[in-house]
């Protein structure tokens, strides 16, 4: 049996927030590293405004650019007022990954308890693209790449990994 290659994946980040530059974008700076560092590739990146139509037309651009196979935004998934990003990725979304948010909740549970109970972390399929919503912490976003991330997107993952059905995300759109 021969051995797995690693394939690189082509991965947009965008950073959700009415202060955040590009000078002070700490989630976004440490999300940007770990892609690179793992052998992927940062196809875009963009900070936009916690408005919730602004962030699903930016969702539905990259889905909509064949460069782009994965999206990971940071910020706006609290119970504040202004956290939207949840609703607008849910406004793109063709399928919610659901068990998604269960695993980061788990995974945060060990970080900061019960405090994980407080974010929206979410998944989903658009476009055969896959998006994911991180909360604004560099911890989370740590936690959300290293812990589950970084595994799925790594074509040698067993028993199985995003990576390997990219081919099928899509498939009802070529049905004749």
């Amino acid at each position: 049996m021969s051995e797995k290659s690693f394939i690189p994946v082509r991965i947009a980040v965008m950073t959700v927030s009415d202060t955040r530059t590009r000078d002070d974008d700490r989630s976004g700076d440490t999300l940007v590293g770990r892609i690179e560092a793992a052998g992927h590739v940062l196809a875009d990146r963009t900070i936009v405004k916690d408005e919730r139509e602004v962030i699903a037309a930016k969702l539905r651009d990259w889905c909509a650019n064949p460069d782009i196979d994965v999206v990971l935004s940071t910020g706006g998934t609290g119970l504040t007022g202004r956290d939207v990003t949840v609703e607008a990725h849910r406004d793109v979304y063709e399928k919610e990954i659901d068990a998604f948010g269960t695993v980061f909740t788990i995974v945060s549970m060990q970080k900061i308890g019960t405090s994980a109970v407080q974010s929206r972390a979410t998944g989903g399929v658009a476009n055969g693209t896959y998006l994911f919503a991180l909360p604004g912490s560099t911890g989370a976003c740590k936690d959300a790449w290293d812990e589950i991330l970084v595994h799925q997107f790594d074509y040698r993952h067993a028993p199985c990994n995003f990576v390997e059905i990219f081919p099928r995300l899509d498939e009802h759109q070529r049905r004749k």
